[in-house]
């Protein structure tokens, strides 16, 4: 039997939207979300949100290995969004990745083109935590100063990859973090260093 989606639709989605958008416009800053779901194992409750939120029959979607072994979270997504999947992940406008430490390389995702910057990939991690404090460094649009986050478990050099990300403004990837009842943003345009 197929696991439901939210129970409110309209709301809850955009309750969701809401928190992956102040998310983003303030990176770093960890945003409470409960999105009361059930989804599929190992398809998380705040990945289930995000992709339940923000995507569609027009957005195709790429799963890490962890997720797309489970016929039951293809399933899940398919009915619940209309998304298509794919094998591809520079072909895939998400990237849901339960096993953050096993994500690919950034430079793999779609990165956009000059004319078309929004056609890249968006990646929403897994995590095991995010609270505020020692980890990771931030600065850029929509941080005053600097904000200190410290998001876990990350893939190995990921304040390089985001370097590197970042270096190509306005092309690369942006990133949604979550992990139990949170969420935090890290688009393209923040300078990311290890505190």
């Amino acid at each position: 039997m197929l696991a439901p989606g939210f129970a409110d639709p309209v709301h809850d989605a955009q309750g969701t939207f809401r928190a992956v958008m102040d998310a983003l416009a303030r990176p770093g800053l960890v945003r409470p979300l409960a999105p009361f779901l059930a989804p599929p194992a190992p398809l998380t409750p705040e990945l289930a949100a995000v992709a339940l939120a923000l995507t569609d029959a027009d957005t195709p979607v790429w799963l890490d290995p962890a997720l797309a072994e489970a016929a039951d979270v293809a399933a899940y997504l398919r009915f619940h969004t209309g998304a298509p999947l794919t094998d591809d992940p520079a072909r895939a406008a998400f990237a849901l990745v339960r096993e953050s430490r096993r994500c690919p390389p950034l430079g793999r995702f779609a990165l956009g083109t000059p004319a078309y910057p929004d056609t890249s990939t968006t990646l929403v991690l897994a995590l095991d935590t995010i609270t505020d404090g020692q980890g990771l460094s931030l600065s850029g649009p929509g941080v005053r100063g600097t904000v200190r986050v410290a998001p876990g478990p990350l893939p190995d050099g990921f304040a390089a990859q985001c370097a590197e990300n970042r270096a190509d403004f306005p092309l690369g990837v942006d990133l949604i973090l979550t992990a139990p009842g949170r969420v935090a943003g890290l688009p393209r345009s923040t300078t990311v260093t290890e505190a």
